[in-house]
């Protein structure tokens, strides 16, 4: 009866699951997920899904960097707009996987523009470069001159303007004097060597740091005649051996056959111990360097370059959208750009585009089975953990509930202490009598049959 109502939730769920599209990952082999682009709901400033596959309203530029080698600035302003294939990963740097917050802050007192980098994420974003998939990159800045990073809707990287961005927003109000020198008699050693020290009589610069071990015996059967090597003795010269190009052919050497019983061939030398008597070259010791003065650095003074710029949010105003393409892989594709000051409108439209293409995907990937069995092939040492945390289990649990357990004692176990038994042709004619079960029916002892018990969780 248990299992029956656990089958009749299971439809009810799929039966739910099928009127929820966006669930359907969960339930791959219920539904289909058919991506529509999104349509842009409540104040937005930019909205763009590249669905119609041209650039209509984007201008070619043909602006390139000062700094553009000419080797490459050929390719600025050009690309192709190919027909969509299956979702690639992005782009990646290198070994490294790198997602950059970069902004262009204006400088108030020269009007030059100069890059401000965020620090670098501390989540690890291999997965979002490696595994294929369509990913959500959201840029959220706030007021108060907060943001956040996040992919896929979720956090990887958050700071401050003002206080997480290299080189800072604002400079610093004092600044080391490029003029200023180290004068010539400043002592930065902040140890020297005592003057006053002189080397003792008995130190003996020239004692070796090792000496051979007097103590040592040479072991018995050390073969002094025999090399420790020898040429092989089967060994023949080739027949296109040439001694005038080639020299006197001799025959390789190999360890010497009669050195492999004895401790040891050829001529014997004790071995070599660390000399007691050893100190090396004398040195005067170190002592606090009374002139000490420090480590120089040059004076501050005013920063003729200095402002405060305590809203760093309000960037400058612009009114394109301009994309550089750089990319070392191929096909990799980008859609739904979208700006807007609403959070709750931004995330419409990323639950209305990236939320569908994330069903379809997932729509698309085989069930947990399949991928477990994809992933045994590639790594064949997953069977163990397979069978350590599935099946071993499993048995266990089979084990447990199919096995009854015996109370009745064994007739050896009476014939050892003499203890009384039970009539039991007595108990059951009194049981006949009484209505009892008969000859037949299940009654409890050593001779009635063992039932599997199972439990429905």
């Amino acid at each position: 009866e248990a299992l029956n109502t656990l089958l009749s939730l299971c439809h009810w769920i799929r039966f739910q699951i099928c009127f929820r599209p966006r669930a359907c990952p969960n339930f791959l082999f219920l539904c289909q997920v058919t991506y529509k682009a999104p349509e842009p709901m409540g104040e937005h400033f930019f909205a763009k899904s590249f669905d119609r596959g041209t650039l209509d309203g984007w201008i070619l530029s043909n602006a390139k960097k000062d700094d553009t080698d000419e080797e490459i600035a050929k390719y600025d302003g050009k690309w192709a707009v190919e027909e969509m294939k299956d979702s690639k990963l992005p782009d990646k740097c290198g070994e490294d996987y790198k997602l950059h917050f970069i902004f262009r802050h204006k400088n108030p007192k020269t009007g030059e523009f100069e890059e401000k980098h965020a620090k670098k994420p501390e989540a690890d974003l291999r997965m979002y470069y490696t595994d294929k998939k369509t990913h959500l990159y959201t840029l959220v800045l706030n007021p108060d001159n907060s943001f956040e990073v996040l992919v896929d809707q979720t956090v990887v990287n958050s700071g401050n303007l003002l206080t997480d961005m290299t080189p800072p927003v604002n400079p610093p109000a004092e600044i080391e004097d490029p003029e200023d020198q180290k004068p010539e008699d400043w002592d930065e050693r902040p140890k020297i060597q005592d003057p006053e020290a002189v080397k003792p009589e008995d130190w003996d610069e020239d004692a070796p740091a090792q000496i051979p071990d007097e103590d040592a015996v040479k072991p018995d059967g050390w073969l002094d005649d025999e090399p420790e090597y020898i040429g092989d003795p089967d060994a023949v010269k080739p027949e296109d051996w040439d001694e005038d190009m080639d020299g006197e052919w001799e025959a390789p050497q190999i360890p010497n056959p009669a050195c492999e019983t004895a401790p040891g061939c050829g001529p014997w030398k004790r071995p070599m111990i660390d000399n007691p008597s050893y100190k090396g070259k004398w040195k005067p010791p170190m002592i606090d360097n009374p002139s000490y003065q420090g480590v120089w650095k040059p004076r501050k003074i005013p920063n003729p370059g200095y402002f405060e710029d305590l809203q760093p949010f309000k960037m400058t105003p612009f009114s394109a959208v301009g994309l550089e393409l750089w990319s070392m892989t191929s096909d990799i594709f980008f859609d739904n750009f979208f700006i807007t000051d609403d959070r709750n409108t931004a995330d419409r439209w990323a639950a209305d585009g990236w939320g569908l293409k994330k069903a379809a995907e997932g729509a698309a990937e085989p069930g947990l089975a399949a991928q477990m069995l994809s992933a045994a092939e590639e790594r064949p040492w997953l069977w163990v953990v397979y069978i350590l945390t599935v099946v071993l289990p499993l048995v266990l649990i089979i084990v447990f509930c199919c096995t009854g357990k015996t109370n009745a004692a064994s007739p050896a176990e009476y014939k050892k202490t003499d203890a009384p038994q039970p009539d039991v042709k007595e108990e059951e004619e009194e049981a006949e009598e009484k209505g009892g079960p008969g000859e037949h029916d299940q009654v409890s002892g050593s001779s009635s049959p063992n039932y599997c018990r199972s439990t429905l969780v």
